[in-house]
């Protein structure tokens, strides 16, 4: 669950785990918390941050401050990422896919922890190996680091490289995306039939004559026939 830590930045933690240690002593066993923790802007900026202490909250929060610090930015593409990449830590190995608009992130709590509070709205991935969440973010973050917009690899080759794969597709799925009109709401339709029937009631039907016999069918009373001779 995301909290926010920073309003002037609106910057904001997510605790990815709470992982517990003992040593054994003298007077028996001694606990130590260990908290992960990513925090970011939602804007293309996060960071991520581990801190030991004898309670949680403190660990928290020590986990907290060293993510702030270590804040990184990264490139994001119509809510995407610019081109697909691969992380590796240790026994663990991530791979991000950009996707379409309206995808959404398809990740694994952790990954997808990361790349929320980043900003990405829409990324494939996948993982290989250990899925050890400190070596699985550690991973990610790896990837992140290679990422590069078109327009940078561009001038560092001095070409104009032009519009990407990934820029198409962006441009063609906002095509069927839905747009949020602006102008004032429309009423919906006023039901009018019956209006001209005479008040005799709406959607066609005849309105009930409470007079009639009966209690029924509408209409004018009908004259009580003569009784036969």
């Amino acid at each position: 669950m995301t909290e926010i830590i920073d309003q002037s930045s609106h910057i904001e933690s997510n605790t990815v785990a709470v992982l517990r240690s003992s040593a054994t002593v003298k007077g028996g066993r001694r606990f130590q918390f260990g908290a992960l923790v990513i925090v970011g802007d939602r804007k293309g900026r996060v960071g991520m941050g581990y801190a030991k202490s004898p309670e949680v909250p403190s660990a928290v929060e020590k986990a907290q401050k060293y993510a702030k610090r270590d804040m990184r930015s990264m490139p994001i593409m119509g809510g995407t990422i610019p081109h697909e990449v691969e992380g590796a830590y240790s026994s663990s190995k991530v791979r991000l896919i950009p996707a379409a608009p309206g995808t959404g992130v398809v990740a694994g709590g952790t990954v997808r922890a990361i790349l929320e509070i980043a900003g990405v709205t829409d990324c494939l991935t996948k993982c290989y190996g250990s899925t050890n969440k400190k070596n699985v973010v550690k991973a990610v973050f790896e990837g992140l680091s290679k990422l590069r917009p078109g327009a940078t690899v561009g001038t560092l080759r001095g070409q104009n490289l032009g519009a990407t794969v990934i820029e198409s597709k962006i441009e063609r799925g906002k095509k069927f995306m839905p747009v949020a009109s602006k102008g004032p709401k429309v009423k919906g339709p006023v039901n009018t039939v019956g209006d001209d029937r005479k008040g005799r009631g709406g959607r066609g039907r005849p309105r009930r004559d409470r007079g009639s016999e009966g209690g029924g069918g509408g209409g004018e009373a009908q004259p009580a026939a003569a009784p036969k001779a």
